[in-house]
C-alpha cells in the first residue's frame, strides 16, 4: 500500500445503504459496522439524495424497487453529478436482464437477495479497491496538469492556460452580471538585473515576485507569468476601486521590497495596467480584456513607471445593444 492513501479494509470507510426494508437495512448495517465500516441509511431514494447533500459516502448500497424514485431513477441522478460515487444494486430481482440492466445504467456491481454475508462484504472491500485505484488516478492527473499550467520558476499560471480560466469568468460574469478585472504587470527596467548580477539572480527575483503575488491574491483570483518578466492578475467580483487598490498594494509591495540572495541585492519596482468590465454590459472576451489592461500598462510606463494606470474598457468594447 502506498503510503498517504487510504486503506480500503478495517478502516472508518462511510457506505451508505438506501432500503426501503428496515430489516435489509438493519441486517448488512450490522454486517458492515462488524467490519469496520461507518454506516449511513436511507429508506428512500428521495431520502438518501438530501442526505448526499451533507455527506460523501465511499461507497452506495442501493436496492432498485422502492417506492416513489426508483434506484434506477436515482442512479441515473447520481451519474449525472460531478463526483464519481461507486454503486452496488442490492436487489431481489434476479433475473438475467434486470442484472444486465442495472450493469449498463450505471451501477459498478449487482448483488441478488437473498445474497451470503461473506460475498458481500467481498464485494464492498472490492469496489472501494476500485475506489481508490480511481481516486490515485485522479490525483495523478490533477498533478500533471498542475505540472502542464503552472510556471516552475513563480509557482504561476502560465499562458497555456490563463486564456481558458478568464474566458470562464467572463462568462461567469455574463450569466451573474459581476465584473472582470485584468491587471498587466511589468518589472522595472528589469534588463539591469540581468546585466548587473548573473541570471540565477534574474530568476530568484522572478520567483521572489511570484510568490509577492501569490501571497496577495484571493482564492477566486489567479494570476500568471504573462512571458519575461510580465505577470497577468485576474480578479474576478473586483471593482475598479478595488483593483485600483490591489494593484497599488503589490506595487508597493514590490518597491518595498529588498531582492537579496548570494551577495546580490535590489531595489525593484513595478508599473501596472488595470481594466475592468461588465461582461454582460459590454462586449468583451479574455483577449480584449487582456489587451485593454496591457494599453494601461503602456501608459503606466509613459507615466515615469512605478505606478498604476486605469483604463477605461469603452474605449475596447462596444456596448450591448438590447
Amino acid at each position: 500500500m502506498m503510503p498517504g492513501l487510504p486503506q480500503t479494509e478495517n478502516t472508518r470507510r462511510l457506505v451508505m445503504m438506501v432500503d426501503d426494508d428496515r430489516d435489509n437495512l438493519k441486517l448488512i448495517g450490522a454486517l458492515l459496522m462488524h467490519e469496520g465500516y461507518d454506516v449511513c441509511q436511507a429508506e428512500s431514494a428521495e431520502e438518501a439524495l438530501d442526505k448526499l447533500k451533507t455527506t460523501e459516502p465511499a461507497l452506495i448500497l442501493l436496492d432498485i424497487n422502492m417506492p416513489g424514485l426508483s434506484g434506477l431513477e436515482m442512479l441515473k441522478q447520481l451519474r449525472g453529478r460531478e463526483k464519481y460515487v461507486s454503486v452496488i444494486f442490492v436487489s431481489a430481482r434476479s433475473e438475467t436482464e434486470d442484472v444486465v440492466r442495472g450493469l449498463d445504467e450505471g451501477a459498478d456491481d449487482y448483488i441478488c437477495k437473498p445474497f451470503e454475508p461473506t460475498e458481500l462484504l467481498a464485494r464492498v472491500r472490492s469496489q472501494l479497491r476500485i475506489k481508490d485505484l480511481q481516486d490515485r488516478l485522479a490525483a495523478a492527473n490533477h498533478r500533471l496538469q498542475e505540472l502542464v499550467d503552472i510556471d516552475d520558476l513563480t509557482g504561476l499560471y502560465n499562458m497555456r492556460s490563463i486564456y481558458d480560466r478568464l474566458e470562464n469568468e467572463i462568462n461567469r460574469g455574463k450569466r451573474y452580471s459581476r465584473s472582470v478585472g485584468v491587471i498587466m504587470m511589468d518589472m522595472d527596467n528589469f534588463k539591469k538585473v540581468n546585466d548587473g548580477n548573473d541570471h540565477l539572480f534574474g530568476s530568484f527575483v522572478l520567483a521572489e515576485v511570484g510568490k509577492i503575488i501569490r501571497q496577495n491574491v484571493r482564492t477566486v483570483d489567479f494570476a500568471a507569468r504573462y512571458g519575461g518578466d510580465e505577470f497577468l492578475i485576474a480578479l474576478p467580483e473586483t471593482s475598479i476601486e478595488g483593483a485600483q487598490k490591489f494593484a497599488d498594494r503589490i506595487r508597493a509591495r514590490i518597491e518595498s521590497y529588498n531582492f537579496t540572495k548570494d551577495g546580490h541585492s535590489m531595489r525593484l519596482t513595478a508599473s501596472l495596467g488595470v481594466c475592468v468590465a461588465m461582461p454582460g454590459i459590454v462586449d468583451i472576451d479574455a483577449r480584449g480584456l487582456v489587451r485593454a489592461a496591457d494599453h494601461a500598462l503602456y501608459d503606466a510606463k509613459h507615466a515615469g513607471k512605478n505606478c498604476v494606470k486605469l483604463y477605461d474598457p469603452s474605449r475596447f468594447f462596444l456596448k450591448k445593444t438590447s
